[in-house]
């Protein structure tokens, strides 16, 4: 009997325990639950307050009209004001010197005078072609050879410039849009060609008219001549 009654005791004590584990862990959970619904409650007023002063501010806020326009703050300095005494802040010369030539009105020198001495960009040496702005370093037609033709060309085909860039032998951009068209002997040639051009060298023409072809000289732009004294 004694044995019965330790063991329900000891049972009562465990489930007193569980009871008192079981509401610790609603109340836990409950003031969790309260807690996080006060934070969303907080967010939500604090979004909807700024929502508000922000539609607030922009109803407060002066459309841009033509009369209200004015540059950035910082965007424009006023022109330095030179030699208006002490208080403009460049003391009693104004940042110009003790008297000389850069300190008088309409002073100063061109850009590259050093002084009298001969100057870099005399003492550097004069570059020859392009480089050195001369037209004899650039050049004066499109060149295209004989055997080249003799590759791209089928019997009986009419060579121009025309053609030759339409059939991508030639890659004319920039200033050769301008320039003629020239064409030389290097290479053979075995097809009957037309071949349209403005200039020719001595070789090609014998090359293209000994294999059957045609030779079109197209005049080319007139040479700038004075007119002579009458």
């Amino acid at each position: 009997k004694k044995k019965k009654k330790k063991r329900e005791e000891e049972r009562r004590e465990e489930s007193m325990k569980t009871a008192a584990l079981v509401k610790k862990s609603s109340v836990v959970s409950s003031s969790a639950r309260r807690r996080g619904g006060a934070l969303v409650l907080r967010r939500l007023t604090r979004s909807s307050a700024a929502a508000e002063s922000d539609s607030a501010a922009v109803e407060t806020e002066e459309r841009f009209r033509l009369n209200n326009l004015s540059p950035e703050a910082g965007s424009r300095k006023a022109k330095k004001r030179i030699g208006r005494g002490y208080g403009a802040g460049q003391g009693g010369s104004a940042g110009k010197g003790m008297r000389g030539q850069n300190a008088r009105s309409g002073g100063g020198t061109r850009p590259g005078f050093e002084g009298g001495q001969n100057p870099l960009y005399r003492r550097l040496p004069k570059l020859r072609g392009i480089a050195g702005g001369m037209g004899a370093g650039q050049k004066d037609y499109n060149v295209v050879n004989v055997g080249v033709l003799n590759e791209r060309f089928s019997e009986g085909e009419v060579v121009s410039l025309a053609s030759l860039e339409e059939k991508r032998v030639l890659d004319i951009s920039g200033r050769e849009k301008k320039l003629p068209l020239k064409v030389l002997g290097d290479g053979t040639i075995e097809k009957n060609l037309t071949v349209e051009a403005v200039a020719f060298s001595k070789a090609a023409k014998e090359k293209i008219e000994s294999a059957g072809g045609k030779v079109v000289e197209l005049p080319g732009k007139k040479k700038w001549m004075r007119a002579r004294d009458k």
